[in-house]
């Protein structure tokens, strides 16, 4: 099985690599999102450090949601979709493999960046460095509860728009937690609690988001 997810993730980066338009696309939106703010808020040094969690955190989530169309879409488009349903391998490591992928090629980006796009709303450095953890333990969670979303809706007419009606609600509380615990660090209060939180968040996604997402899938190829 090992086998079977290292290659499922080899495959999906290099197409990853042969799309890099998508991936720009995605990283760019965030970029765009995050720089705005600050011109359009002013240079005020506490509106900026106050308002910079939610926004990073909203511009990360939206830019994960923009790319989550791609997950499934091509391997449906091209016929490789039902070969992985016919394979004998468990359909939820090779899921596992795609959201792995989905994440290198989307959430770390974005997990680079954030520090440096942080620095635009002057957070301090120890806020910065738990931005850049949060952003490790949420994004993954965005890609693996948004893989459900993204099978559940696969081939619909206007399957964009209902994903995110979809995956927006179940966002929430990884967007509370992960601009929370930047928040709470920027205020000497800690942030241990929400990353805990977001580790939790984590964990349980990792053990359920691979077979929810791979019947999902079976229910979609019906």
């Amino acid at each position: 099985m090992v086998r079977v997810w290292w290659g499922v993730l080899q495959r999906d980066l290099l197409l990853a690599v042969r799309r890099r338009a998508d991936v720009a696309a995605s990283l760019g939106f965030f970029l765009m999102v995050s720089s705005l703010f600050p011109l359009g808020i002013g240079p005020e040094r506490d509106t900026l450090r106050s308002v910079a969690p939610g926004v990073l955190w909203v511009a990360a989530l939206l830019s994960a949601l923009l790319s989550l169309g791609r997950l499934f879409a091509q391997d449906h488009a091209d016929g490789t979709l039902e070969q992985m349903l016919l394979s004998p391998q468990p359909l939820s490591v090779i899921v596992l493999g795609k959201v792995a992928a989905h994440w290198l090629s989307s959430g770390l980006p974005l997990l680079v960046l954030a520090p440096v796009l942080a620095l635009q709303f002057d957070l301090p450095a120890d806020a910065i460095g738990v931005l850049g953890l949060s952003l490790l333990l949420g994004t993954p969670v965005l890609s693996l509860v948004g893989a459900i979303g993204a099978a559940l809706t696969l081939g619909l007419r206007g399957g964009g728009v209902l994903l995110s009606l979809l995956l927006l609600p179940l966002y929430i509380p990884v967007l509370i937690f992960g601009a929370g615990a930047v928040s709470a660090q920027a205020g000497g209060q800690g942030a241990s609690a929400h990353l805990c939180l977001l580790g939790a968040l984590l964990a349980a996604s990792l053990a359920l988001a691979p077979g929810g997402a791979a019947a999902a899938l079976r229910l979609s190829a019906d």
